[in-house]
């Protein structure tokens, strides 16, 4: 039976990225994220939920993440699910579910957000800046140069 474990999540971070290293090394990112979802009630109104998702980054990528993001920041999350189940020392049993982030991009603010920048290490443009739209105004004539009338098609450069 064929199965996936596959999650997509966009979002703000409910908290700002906690870095730390295992004793290998291996640097280890956890942070939460809220998503919202707008549904109508029977009754005609609009509703809205938010679920909160715990998440965790390894490796290079956690150590890109805690620098760039911080709390309220918008992000998208590309990863799996992962569920761990553990027993405390009073023989209480337990268990958790959290999303494992393989991978992450920048996502640009919702307009009026007041996306503007946040405090915190995260600063920097979103994305980069793109170059401002062409008028649409008709092009200028260029000068036409007067050259030598006895000039041949063949010495034309072009």
């Amino acid at each position: 039976m064929a199965s996936l474990n596959k999650v997509l999540l966009i979002g703000n971070l409910t908290r700002d990225p906690e870095l730390r290293y295992t004793p290998t090394g291996t640097a280890v990112c956890e942070f939460g994220i809220a998503t919202n979802r707008k549904f109508p009630t029977q009754g005609g109104e609009t509703r809205e939920e938010t679920c909160f998702v715990d998440v965790v980054v390894y490796g290079k990528r956690a150590e890109a993440f805690s620098k760039y993001f911080s709390k309220g920041r918008p992000a998208f999350l590309e990863g799996r699910l992962e569920f761990r189940q553990w027993e405390t020392p009073e023989k209480q049993k337990r268990s958790r579910l959290r999303v494992v982030a393989e991978d992450w991009q920048f996502v640009a603010p919702a307009p009026g957000s007041g996306g503007g920048p946040r405090p915190g290490p995260a600063r920097g443009p979103v994305r980069p800046a793109e170059p401002p739209p062409l008028e649409a105004s008709p092009p200028e004539e260029a000068p036409v140069e007067e050259g030598p009338l006895d000039a041949e098609p063949r010495d034309t450069p072009f």
